[in-house]
């Protein structure tokens, strides 16, 4: 560092869920020079948590530290804690890029971590992010000093006190007024719409999903309990069918809750619009495209309970994580409402489960800003086991909904060993396990069931439910189309 460290005070703290992260984070601190100060706690024995977040608040409000650091299971309570002490500006981050816009925009002299989503590598690298960035731009400054009216902080623009940021509001105020009457307003897409409609049923309560099981979605065991129950949400266009490991064997007819996909580059419009009508007709749970099709499928599924799915990153896996955010976010605004990305496999095999971790979340936030499902590909077929689990724990940290098999252009498919190993690794979770890849008739649909997956990724999708329904199906119509 450029600057001399010993000359800069940190004020740490966490409770017993933060202990062990914090003393990594002392110590990397104490070892590049920084004057540290332990506000404790000292134990992973329970303490509460306010009492230490506090404690390191004091000191940075009171100057006696330069910033402060506060890690708690989430992160969120200490920080809302910090935020009560005057001057004191604490900031949550779970990744770097939150790091640098906490410091560069914001001027946060807190930073909080949550223990329970950040691992040691990465909650490192958000620490010296955040300390070796600063606020410099006049246009943050300035509105900085407009967090915490007449504590006397000057204007960074005019260097007035108070008074600025009424000014300024006033300003813009005017600026509006004085919009010349051609200037419409921007549209508002039809997706858009559609979204903010749903969405508003959604909390009114509309739409009768005629489930009145508060556990289901949890207890995943209604397609053996409450089978018809599971037929009318298929009817309705369910996007999943969760199955228990070891509770028993599905109805037949349930296998075709299923992602019926189209991803060969040479797809035309013709069997994309017949993908989307065996879809419909079939009632499967998606429509899974290349992102340039989306547009087209939403279309073609619109006033429909089948989903539009978009591959992201897709097959390699192999583009920066940046690139991957805004793939899913013009998909989504396309109109797709799930997201299939491809990890960083590179990066698994060499041991950067950090860089894994931020590459699916930089997705993940894209699809929860656009209330969309996220799914995970690991391309299995590449990994050995410990780094099939190291990333779906990955997925894990990073909220994904969805850990999955195979993109179907690497060098193998799902097998139901990978199924049972992934299912186990997102035990105890919301997440579902889509097997995708070599699912070609109803028995390797059926066996992919049994193993965990809640989620089946296949190209033979029809096939698959007439076998379920007991038809008989020639050997020209079980040929692969796509």
């Amino acid at each position: 560092m450029a600057e001399n460290t010993a000359s800069r005070r940190i004020a740490i703290g966490a409770d017993h869920g933060g202990f062990e992260l914090k003393e990594k984070i002392k110590a990397h601190l104490q070892g590049q020079g920084y004057t540290v100060h332990d506000c404790g706690t000292h134990s992973t024995d329970a303490v509460d948590y306010p009492v230490f977040a506090r404690a390191v608040a004091e000191r940075v409000s009171r100057s006696e530290a330069d910033l402060g650091i506060l890690i708690d299971g989430a992160g969120i309570g200490s920080c809302m804690v910090a935020n009560k002490l005057p001057g004191v500006r604490a900031a949550l981050c779970y990744y770097t890029a939150s790091a640098n816009n906490a410091r560069e925009h914001n001027d946060a002299n807190v930073l909080t971590l949550g223990s329970g989503f950040v691992g040691p590598n990465l909650a490192l690298q958000i620490v010296d992010v955040f300390l070796s960035t600063k606020c410099t731009a006049e246009r943050h400054l300035r509105r900085v000093s407009m967090i915490e009216p007449g504590t006397g902080s000057a204007d960074q623009s005019g260097g007035q006190t108070g008074g600025t940021a009424p000014q300024a509001h006033a300003c813009q105020c005017q600026q509006e007024e004085k919009m010349p009457a051609t200037q419409a307003p921007q549209s508002i897409p039809e997706q858009d719409i559609q979204r903010i409609v749903q969405r508003i049923m959604d909390l009114a309560g509309g739409g009768d999903l005629g489930c009145t099981t508060l556990a289901c979605g949890f207890c995943k065991t209604c397609a053996q309990t409450n089978p018809e129950l599971v037929r009318q949400f298929l009817e309705m266009g369910a996007d999943r069918i969760a199955h228990q490991p070891g509770a028993g064997d599905l109805p037949r007819e349930l296998a075709a809750s299923i992602d019926h996909t189209l991803l060969k580059p040479d797809a035309t419009t013709e069997q994309l619009k017949s993908l989307c009508a065996e879809a419909r007709d079939y009632g499967f749970a998606s429509v899974c495209v290349n992102p340039a099709n989306v547009k087209l499928v939403a279309s073609e599924l619109a006033g429909t309970k089948v989903k539009a799915c978009s591959v992201v990153g897709f097959p390699l896996g192999a583009t920066p994580p940046e690139i991957k955010a805004l793939e899913a976010r013009r998909a989504i605004r396309d109109g797709a409402r799930e997201i299939d990305m491809v990890i960083n496999v590179g990066a698994l095999k060499s041991g950067d489960d950090d860089l894994v971790c931020r590459d699916i979340r930089a997705v993940t936030e894209v699809c929860m800003d656009g209330r969309s499902l996220c799914k995970v590909i690991l391309e299995t077929a590449l990994l050995n086991d410990d780094e099939k689990v190291r990333a779906c724990q990955a997925a894990r940290r990073a909220r994904a909904d969805f850990v999955k098999t195979s993109t179907g252009f690497g060098p193998g498919g799902a097998t139901a060993a990978d199924v049972a190993l992934m299912s186990q690794a997102v035990s105890g979770t919301r997440m579902g396990v889509k097997a995708s890849g070599g699912i070609r008739d109803l028995d390797s649909a059926q066996e992919m069931i049994h193993a965990g997956a809640t989620r089946l990724g296949v190209s033979a999708g029809v096939k698959i439910v007439k076998q379920a329904k007991g038809m008989t199906v020639s050997d020209a119509s079980t040929k692969e189309k796509y």
